[in-house]
């Protein structure tokens, strides 16, 4: 069967180009769709196809129906020891087809023109009941309430991504007037299911019709009441909050602060989504890394699909503890503070203003007044219920009921990959894409892939460092910047980037400045391991004693240093662009000299003490272990040589 073929079974079973008769043969072939290219067992299909009456003889039934479906659809089901699979690939299968666009519809809520599409497209693939030809059997009660709730998902969020569109984008999309309507019927067939509640208040205040947004919540407010004794969920009250303040004048304005994107964003739709994910169910996220890693631009993407209200409470200005409460107020619209307030606690004074706030406060770039940030974040949730705060800094704030994402660096390619293997890794798609904005025609080709990728790879795929080292391609050929990547500290960002973001020595130094005295020696004298290295081996050759676990353990909180757990083992690294900061800081320090030979003597010593081992069978192991141990350490420091 070729792979555009399409079993169908949102609805009655449908194969193109054959016809599959006789109840109980349509039913083998559901059931094994529903697990295409897995083998079924015999056991399985007889309980499945026969649930009350098994035959004399399951596996001669299922024969005789086997052969009957291999005569009316050829080529579809293959045998196996132990039963039968449906040899097709899972996209051949329509219900496996809806829940991959679904899922990259979801992910893509940040364009909310895209996302209605691929919604569009999954929800067009439904022609009746899920499973409709086994409705009767046990076999279908779970996976059709499961598909039933995917779609009731996919429904709302194509709704809400059509709502979301701008006037002048609406090109084929429903206008709200047109979703009213489309709206009430779901709410007709999902009475108690909120999210259709809460888009028809929407679209109605969308519309400009309040007063019937806000009998619309009044109405499923008292049904929930009545029959279940809850109250109206986050969602329905923030659509109920949107109508108490729209003044009837015209369409609903979502109320916020989020800058518009000047630049396309690239290569992190699984952490937008899993991002929106936790703010789903918890009241505080954090979204931890090292500078440069895009924490900022993924907050704000996150936020940007998120319902209700969203402010950007930009921290790094702050210069005082004091002023992150201050931060907060000047940046939502509440009043100043009044006469009387001089005598309260200015966090208990925002709490007393917020209260009855729904929406979400992005607190960006918490690193430097992270004591400050997690006492106004843990006050505010603990005094303003609808409230959800998304931090992000370099470290946790480590209050109860944070939810941490840590933000790793974007996708690499392999050395020696292809076009086509690097095009498709986070890092190299964001490097083409700021390459192009400044040199255009720029494309990853034969000729200059390996370049491109090696730039990514000494770059540890931090987004920033790949955009300013990108950003040199106005002046200069690949070649030359490939060359140039040992001075990549001094490469410089754009004029309207933050003075911290100036530079990858101005980001990383930013980190530094926040270290204490006994972090930054343990910091610089790292930097002489290019690998990943043991606390032991740390604590011989940096020394520090008993406080290097402890030391270790802040500097990777801090995302300084990066823990590689393998099996058993715990190893520390840094990233080469730390790395070299670090380096740069040792010679500064005039320990340099005195830091290398320590290296040197310690995996001297390492390696007389295993030398025995190297004539053996362990020659293989040993070798290994030598050699994570003393890393690259020729490049260790500015060192000419090294040892291992």
């Amino acid at each position: 069967m070729g792979r555009a073929m399409r079993i169908r079974i949102l609805g009655p079973l449908s194969v193109p180009g054959a016809e599959v008769g006789g109840a109980r043969v349509r039913a083998l072939l559901v059931r094994l769709a529903l697990d295409p290219g897995r083998v079924v067992t015999y056991e399985r299909l007889a309980e499945d196809l026969w649930p009350d009456d098994t035959p004399e003889h399951p596996p001669a039934a299922l024969q005789s129906l086997v052969s009957r479906l291999r005569r009316q659809a050829p080529g579809l089901v293959a045998s196996h020891p132990s039963g039968y699979l449906l040899d097709v690939p899972r996209e051949a299968v329509d219900a496996w087809e809806f829940e991959r666009l679904t899922r990259a519809g979801r992910a893509a809520s940040a364009d909310p023109v895209e996302a209605g599409s691929l919604l569009r497209r999954a929800l067009s693939l439904w022609r009746g009941p899920a499973l409709a030809d086994v409705a009767g059997l046990p076999l279908a009660t779970a996976p059709a309430a499961r598909l039933d709730e995917l779609r009731a998902v996919a429904l709302e969020g194509r709704i809400a991504a059509d709502l979301a569109v701008r006037p002048g984008g609406r090109e084929g999309v429903p206008a709200p007037e047109e979703l009213i309507a489309e709206i009430e019927e779901a709410v007709a067939a999902h009475p108690l299911r909120e999210p259709f509640h809460a888009l028809l208040v929407r679209a109605l205040l969308a519309v400009g019709r309040r007063a019937d947004a806000l009998a619309a919540f009044e109405r499923i407010r008292r049904r929930l009441a009545g029959e279940l004794g809850v109250d109206p969920g986050p969602e329905l009250r923030e659509a109920h909050l949107a109508a108490l303040r729209e003044d009837g004048a015209g369409p609903a304005v979502r109320e916020g602060n989020l800058p518009a994107a000047v630049t396309s964003f690239v290569g992190r739709r699984a952490d937008v989504l899993r991002v929106r994910e936790l703010l789903g169910r918890a009241r505080l996220v954090t979204l931890t890394g090292p500078g440069g890693a895009g924490k900022t631009r993924l907050a704000v993407e996150a936020a940007r699909g998120l319902a209700g209200e969203v402010w950007l409470v930009e921290l790094a200005p702050v210069t005082d503890p004091a002023g992150v409460a201050a931060a907060v107020r000047a940046t939502l619209p509440l009043p100043a503070p009044g006469v009387g307030d001089g005598r309260r606690d200015a966090v208990e004074a925002l709490v007393a203003d917020l209260r009855g706030f729904g929406g979400v406060v992005v607190l960006d770039n918490c690193e430097h007044v992270v004591a400050e940030a997690a006492r106004v974040a843990g006050r505010l949730l603990a005094g303003v219920p609808g409230l959800r705060i998304l931090a992000t800094g370099r470290e946790a704030l480590d209050i109860p009921g944070e939810h941490l994402h840590p933000v790793p660096a974007l996708e690499l390619p392999a050395v020696g990959a292809t076009v086509e293997e690097a095009r498709a890794c986070g890092a190299v798609a964001l490097f083409a894409d700021r390459a192009a904005a400044v040199r255009p025609g720029f494309v990853v080709d034969d000729a200059g892939v390996a370049d491109v990728v090696r730039v990514c790879r000494e770059l540890d795929g931090m987004p920033l460092a790949i955009e300013i080292a990108a950003a040199r391609l106005r002046s200069m050929p690949l070649p030359r910047l490939v060359e140039g990547l040992g001075g990549r500290l001094a490469f410089r960002g754009g004029r309207t980037a933050e003075p911290r973001h100036r530079t990858l020595r101005a980001v990383i130094g930013w980190s530094w400045d926040l270290l204490d005295p006994e972090e930054q020696a343990l910091l610089r004298r790292l930097s002489v391991f290019a690998g990943g290295v043991t606390a032991e081996s740390v604590g011989r050759v940096c020394g520090g004693g008993a406080r290097v676990p402890a030391l270790l353990a802040s500097l990777a909180d801090k995302s300084l240093v990066v823990v590689v757990e393998r099996a058993a083992e715990v190893r520390y690294r840094l990233l080469e662009t730390v790395r070299s900061y670090a380096a740069e800081r040792l010679v500064e320090s005039g320990e340099a000299d005195e830091t290398r030979a320590r290296h040197a003597r310690h995996f001297l010593e390492v390696a007389e003490a295993v030398e025995p081992l190297l004539r053996g069978r362990e020659q293989s192991r040993v070798l290994a272990v030598l050699g994570r141990g003393a890393g690259r350490s020729g490049r260790g420091a500015g060192s000419g040589t090294g040892v291992g």
